[in-house]
């Protein structure tokens, strides 16, 4: 079952949160590229360099792969094989994370504490407060 259609506030408060999780655009105040020149990867080289990427492209992949999990069906598909299925999802919001990276601005660090505190918080609080009064009630 695809959750995203019970969920859709969950699945939106998720999304954001992994933006900034990943410390991608528009969420990437740890690194702020744009004024550091590369942030803390400046002093790095070689493989210290490659891990640092290879870990931020693997964190990626396991938030997709969550968010697949949790809220778009998991491996379950028509036709196909559940694996292929579950990869075709897991790439789909992979692209969806570099799409967002080449597309939005970078938020102000007091931008993204009011995200976050203001408006995200209180969602996803009344978002468990709705899903337990709706399962109470069915």
């Amino acid at each position: 079952v695809w959750n995203i259609v019970y969920q859709p506030v969950a699945f939106v408060v998720y999304v954001i949160a992994a933006l900034g999780e990943l410390n991608r655009v528009p969420f990437d105040l740890p690194e702020a590229e744009n004024e550091l020149v590369a942030g803390f990867h400046t002093e790095y080289s070689g493989f210290k360099f490659a891990y640092f990427f290879l870990a931020e492209y693997a964190n990626m992949i396991v938030v997709s792969c969550m968010a697949v999990i949790l809220f778009l069906g998991g491996w379950k598909g028509p036709v196909l094989p559940g694996i292929v299925w579950f990869l075709i999802k897991m790439c789909a919001f992979f692209y969806f994370f570099i799409w967002v990276r080449a597309t939005f601005p970078r938020y102000r660090y007091d931008q993204f504490m009011r995200i976050g505190w203001k408006i995200m918080l209180p969602i996803a609080l009344a978002n468990i407060v709705v899903t337990g009064v709706v399962m109470m009630l069915v």
